[in-house]
């Protein structure tokens, strides 16, 4: 069964071995955490991580974000990061959804499944009509799996395609997420 967990203390072992085993920026979802030591994991960056989604001691320019791990059974096979809103760096950049897959479990549907389950997660978190996220043009299986789930390109430059789905129900006909289709 695949599901999201938020970040939590009870399978901080679990946790602590993906985020610091996750590259420190790979295609374009970065981790401040990659490397650091368990006892490091286990006292600071574990209640940071809690603390941020609760917008407990942000760092100058950081908003409120939640970590989710994307579950398969007992073991864990992606990381999705929701921003709660977007500042004007975020709103440029990265956008409100970012998210990773391990390597062996790539090309298999997890992220399509993932980001859906995101989507119903960011339904609750985030306050916009619209998700921001945005994909490097040289991934292009990640640009799918957006595109999967609902995303426009709205805009690109040189390096990034920057992506919107719409999460909110609307009074002026436009679809919003509750139309999309169900990626199983």
């Amino acid at each position: 069964m695949l599901y999201l967990k938020k970040v939590n203390e009870q399978d901080a072992q679990e946790e602590y071995v993906y985020i610091t085993n996750l590259p420190a920026n790979e295609n374009g979802f970065t981790n401040r955490y990659y490397g650091v030591s368990e006892e490091d994991f286990m006292q600071k960056v574990l209640p940071e991580m809690i603390h941020f989604s609760n917008g407990v001691g942000l760092p100058e320019g950081f908003v409120p974000e939640t970590d989710f791990f994307l579950w398969e059974d007992n073991h864990i096979v992606g990381m999705f990061r929701i921003r709660h809103f977007l500042n004007d760096f975020l709103r440029e950049g990265a956008g409100h959804i970012g998210y990773g897959i391990k390597k062996e479990y790539r090309g298999k549907g997890y992220a399509s499944r993932g980001l859906a389950q995101a989507l119903e997660e960011a339904r609750r978190l985030v306050k916009e009509d619209e998700i921001y996220m945005s994909v490097n043009r040289d991934n292009p299986a990640s640009l799918r799996v957006q595109e999967k789930n609902g995303a426009y390109i709205h805009h690109m430059d040189d390096k990034e395609y920057y992506t919107r789905i719409k999460i909110k129900c609307r009074t002026d006909g436009r679809l919003g997420i509750d139309s999309l289709p169900i990626i199983k």
